[in-house]
């Protein structure tokens, strides 16, 4: 197996990888590991060693990692790690022993498991025989977070007290450890670490080698007869959770608001929005926003609330408003600065953007998604109602800000739905990404409409999976628009993502530099659309040889 690393980004975990599996001479293998990171925020490792001596022993390794990884995707967000732990074990292990009992009347689907969940900045661990779990910290200190359940005696050696499987109940311990940036978490069998001590074994690991070299490298001085299946996972932590520490801080949320209320110094003037969670507040002369999470007991919008107000904050460009999380506060919400301005599609309403001002408008949207891209993100719901139109300090013209924090998302997310379907990319209604194409599309839309009044494929239903054909062409609706503006709009909203812009830089270059613009037209376009001169030209052409041949044919009558 091999090295994956994951993008880095402000609130995801952040783990390099590398595992690898070395069976012994002539065999297939009884060991069996997997890892998965789940949302972005809960990263599980399972490494399970089949008990050799047990027929079904690397059956039970296989069926206990794939048991865990497919359980955690699914497990209640109610339950903490610990119990989550605690029961999927037990679980596993009496089903591994019951069906020993009913196939065989005697165990041999056992297996030895070592269990790691890494939660914001905690670390849970879990073994159940003689595989290890080691932490090499960023200080290059050891450390043995798991025990061996062995026991030698004059007639036997090395015989496991506690497996997986080897009784109907079993008896374990789960580790809290703290971890940090830099910490590098080890899983091992036996068959890797009997080979060395821990000083080698570590001196490997912080050279940097990954888990298939270091195999290599344990298994060359070994006599093939003596050694062991060999399994091992290393992961480099670059990158932990923030937002873990954030929603399990203790604060209350509000279930009723009012206008007079005194929240932390700050005075609730006036709500914003018909569900009252959105507030404009004044304090020391000054007028603010205030949000609240809309629900003090769903899990989910918890959730979601604690990210839009960790990225609101993460968000520093002057495309957006100023957001801040106070850390004094007694209540669960975040403030935002007071913009005052108006809706594109208020502002536009019974008129149409001028042709100065809607390439502002591109060069605005640019900016604003290149700096969410620096973060790793991307905002997925850009539409005219996510802009704000606001007047220009000091002279004349207007300003733009984006809005809603709420919907900013991970670039490449796979949340294809999220956004509004109008300004959809095709490809976000059949599950694909969000990347800087299908961003493009929506400001292409976005574009569009504000310079003629109307969508290019029309007003899209939630839950609808629309189909796309080929719009009108944005100078046709609004003689005003110059050709290479045209062609700009009508690449950005291809229906096919190949044909469209790939990058968010590309699209800001043909902005800033008109001339370089070629004529951009959808494949299949007719001739006398693409090019009526050039077509008019061939047709000329024709028609002459035509008549040169008519009349050749008629004189040599």
């Amino acid at each position: 197996m091999g090295c994956c690393v994951w993008r880095k980004n402000l609130t995801m975990l952040q783990l390099q990888s590398s595992e690898a599996l070395l069976p012994k001479p002539n065999s297939s293998g009884d060991d069996a590991c997997g890892y998965t990171i789940i949302d972005n925020t809960l990263f599980v490792s399972v490494l399970c060693d089949g008990v050799g001596s047990a027929k079904r022993g690397g059956s039970a390794a296989r069926q206990t990692v794939k048991f865990f990884i497919d359980q955690f995707k699914i497990r209640p967000k109610a339950w903490d790690i610990p119990k989550t732990m605690e029961l999927f074990t037990r679980h596993i292990n009496s089903l591994l022993f019951k069906e020993s009992m009913s196939q065989y009347q005697r165990i041999e689907l056992l297996t030895t498991l070592c269990l790691a969940v890494i939660e914001g900045e905690n670390l849970y661990t879990l073994n159940l025989g003689d595989s290890r779990i080691y932490l090499l910290t960023k200080e290059r200190e050891v450390r043995q977070l798991t025990t061996d359940h062995t026991m030698d005696d004059a007639y036997m050696s090395h015989v496991l007290t506690v497996a997986c499987g080897l009784s109907e109940n079993v008896e374990f311990t789960i580790t809290t450890t703290p971890v940090q940036l830099g910490d590098t978490l080890i899983l091992c069998s036996d068959g890797v670490y009997t080979l060395t001590n821990n000083s080698e074994f570590m001196e490997l690991v912080q050279k940097g080698l990954g888990a298939k070299s270091i195999l290599s490298h344990l298994s060359q001085n070994t006599k093939s007869e003596e050694r062991d299946d060999m399994s091992l996972q290393i992961f480099h932590i670059e990158g932990l959770d923030p937002l873990h520490a954030i929603k399990n801080t203790p604060l209350p949320i509000p279930e009723t608001l009012y206008e007079g209320e005194i929240i932390d110094g700050y005075t609730l003037i006036s709500p914003l929005m018909e569900h009252r969670r959105i507030w404009n507040v004044r304090k020391d002369d000054e007028t603010f926003v205030m949000k609240f999470p809309m629900s003090a007991d769903n899990p989910d919008a918890l959730d979601a609330f604690v990210r839009e107000a960790w990225t609101a904050k993460q968000v520093t460009h002057k495309a957006f408003g100023h957001a801040w999380v106070p850390e004094d506060r007694t209540m669960r919400y975040y403030m935002m600065e007071r913009v005052e301005g108006i809706n594109l599609r208020d502002y536009l309403k019974n008129r149409t953007l001028s042709i100065d001002t809607a390439i502002e408008l591109g060069k605005f949207l640019h900016k604003a998604e290149a700096h969410l891209l620096h973060l790793g993100l991307t905002h997925g719901d850009i539409k005219p109602e996510n802009i704000l139109v606001t007047k220009k300090v000091g002279e004349a013209g207007v300003d733009f800000k984006m809005v809603d924090f709420g919907s900013i998302v991970e670039i490449f997310s796979s949340n294809s739905r999220a956004g509004t379907p109008s300004y959809l990319a095709p490809e976000r209604f059949t599950g694909g990404i969000i990347n800087e194409s299908s961003e493009i599309f929506s400001i292409g839309v976005t574009l569009y409409w504000a310079l003629t009044g109307v969508l290019p494929y029309g007003e899209i239903e939630p839950f609808q999976t629309p189909t796309f054909k080929t719009p009108k062409r944005p100078v046709k609706l609004n003689s005003n628009i110059p050709l290479w503006l045209d062609s700009i709009i009508m690449h950005a909203i291809a229906i096919n993502p190949n044909e469209r812009y790939t990058h968010y830089s590309e699209f800001f270059y043909e902005l800033k530099a008109p001339e370089k613009v070629k004529p951009y037209f959808t494949k299949g376009i007719p001739l006398i659309e693409r090019s009526p001169a050039t077509f008019y030209k061939i047709g000329f052409i024709l028609l002459f040889i035509i008549e040169v041949i008519t009349f050749y044919l008629y004189v040599t009558k």
